[in-house]
């Protein structure tokens, strides 16, 4: 029996709209983390401009599209700080990363400062790159340790910091404003990771770059991500193609053989989230988040590892002796219904030292999902 909540959800009526919003699940989805699920608007958008391509041809649709294509960069530019302008559409977070290091031409060799924490295909990018990750200095958690930064940015400089936002592997909250102060006054460039923080939480903290996906925590469809590179630093990349006469840089960055639809239905997403009013998403995952260690930790032997009061809605559970994570994982869906992750220690190899099952719930999940969950565990 799980102990009763400290205090209720906010924004009901937000996890209400956004429930009616969406095609109604087949059981209890807490696995935003990986992939959220999309909104009729989203869906339809996608649709009908597939259709639009059927009907007119793909690059006649593609121009049609281009007002909206346009809004979109401005208002994912907006939410990370930066102008219309800076924004590239890509294909995911992977492909942005990839984008940014084949531009950028750095020297083989070049220092980058990550977490010890880091996601091992970002690691792989960097050294597929000739770069050399060396760890951030980090607290007893994984947290990055702001004084100490602050000591190696003065002492000892990398080419560049790499952090990741919020880690896909651990629901921490990386101080991503604080570290961006400190590299603007050492004269680091910082490139933020936000995979699974944008839509999530604050991320308009004064990177240099920040990437992410459509798919996670905006709930857009899979297939596509963003690039958004501030004037300075966009100005040291050269792209493998010149950009289009009359457009700015970064749209070099964006393929010509593009899911035009899946960026549409990322742009409607977005629109959604603004709708639903960022600061009012941002609290309600993170009680979601607190709702979820407290009413999980210690349930079959099951060990939250984020601190309690967190402000993400991801948390990760430490199984009991003896139990098989991926075994509970698919346990869960097929004899409960609850889709989740199950996490391997390949994932962040750094600081894993064994699997973890992963919960995210997004807006729409209740008090009553998390209780079924405590009670299949």
């Amino acid at each position: 029996m799980t102990a009763p909540l400290a205090d209720p959800l906010p924004h009901e009526e937000l996890g209400a709209s956004w429930r009616s919003g969406r095609p109604r699940p087949a059981g209890r989805h807490l696995d935003s983390a990986a992939c959220s699920r999309q909104s009729h608007r989203a869906l339809e958008a996608a649709a009908h401009h597939a259709r639009h391509e059927a009907e007119l041809g793909g690059y006649v649709a593609e121009a049609a599209a281009d007002d909206l294509l346009q809004q979109g960069r401005s208002v994912l530019g907006g939410l990370v700080g930066m102008a219309a302008a800076d924004v590239a559409f890509v294909e995911s977070a992977q492909a942005a990363l990839v984008a940014l290091l084949t531009g950028w031409r750095l020297s083989p060799g070049s220092r980058v400062a990550c977490l010890p924490g880091e996601y091992a295909p970002n690691v792989a990018q960097l050294r597929t790159y000739g770069l050399r990750p060396e760890p951030l200095p980090v607290d007893g958690i994984g947290r990055a340790d702001v004084d100490a930064v602050a000591r190696l940015l003065a002492d000892d400089p990398p080419r560049f910091v790499h952090l990741t936002h919020i880690g896909s592997h651990r629901g921490l909250l990386q101080p991503a404003g604080e570290i961006a102060a400190l590299c603007r006054e050492a004269g680091v460039p910082l490139v933020l990771d936000a995979a699974q923080s944008l839509g999530h939480t604050d991320v308009d903290l004064g990177a240099d770059v920040v990437y992410s996906t459509s798919r996670k925590w905006l709930a857009g469809p899979r297939g596509v991500g963003v690039l958004c590179v501030r004037p300075a630093l966009a100005a040291q990349l050269t792209p493998v193609l010149p950009e289009p006469e009359g457009e700015p840089p970064m749209r070099a960055f964006e393929s010509g053989e593009a899911h035009v639809a899946g960026r549409v239905g990322l742009v409607v997403a977005v629109g959604d989230h603004l709708a639903a009013g960022p600061d009012r998403v941002r609290a309600r995952l993170a009680a979601l988040g607190r709702a979820t260690r407290e009413l999980l930790d210690d349930v079959g032997g099951w060990k939250v590892v984020e601190p309690v009061d967190e402000p993400t809605a991801t948390t990760t559970l430490r199984p009991p002796e003896g139990v098989d994570v991926v075994d509970a994982r698919r346990r869960l869906l097929v004899d409960h219904g609850i889709v989740a992750s199950a996490i391997g220690a390949e994932r962040a190899p750094g600081e894993l030292t064994g699997p973890v099952l992963r919960i995210s719930p997004h807006l729409d999940a209740s008090v009553e999902d998390l209780e079924a969950l405590a009670a299949a565990l």
